[in-house]
């Protein structure tokens, strides 16, 4: 598959096959991921591991899909305002990088922003300073979505002069 079509036909799992997600695979994709754009090479995701207990603690309305593999994707904390902004930025590269390693391997994932709660910031011991980039549950797709309509892009420019 080509990049294009491998960014067009990835879609939000929203239920997983109880399939395991091989360890190796895993952190291929991380790996791959970790070849996100950020400034001055400071890599600034880091990332949880949600075991089952903490799973439950954070009470996602479907559980993740039955996911089985959950990974909270934090953004470290940074001097300024400005490379707060700029880690933000390399963290939700590092995601797409992810999202697009697993689909290209035939599994899938749904990308939850309730880890970003502070009852939930809690439960996952974020550090004090850090964003939560997103909370996701990993797996082999039960069904894929068909592609929701988009926006023509040509619309979303403006023409500066």
């Amino acid at each position: 598959m080509n990049i294009i079509e491998l960014i067009t036909t990835r879609r939000s799992i929203k239920q997983f096959k109880p399939d395991a997600v091989s360890e190796e695979l895993l952190y291929s994709w991380l790996e791959a991921a970790s070849y996100a754009p950020n400034h001055r090479m400071n890599e600034p995701w880091e990332l949880l591991a949600v075991g089952p207990e903490t799973r439950a603690k954070l009470k996602h309305k479907t559980d993740f899909g039955n996911a089985p593999v959950v990974l909270a994707l934090l953004s470290k904390s940074a001097a300024t305002p400005f490379e707060r902004d700029e880690n933000v930025i390399a963290a939700a590269c590092f995601a797409q990088n992810l999202l697009l390693a697993a689909h290209e391997a035939g599994a899938g994932a749904y990308w939850a922003s309730l880890g970003a709660l502070p009852h939930n910031r809690e439960i996952l011991c974020v550090p004090e300073g850090y964003d939560v980039i997103g909370v996701f549950g990993i797996g082999y797709p039960a069904e894929v979505p068909a592609a929701k309509p988009r926006t023509p892009i040509r619309t979303k420019i403006t023409q500066l002069h």
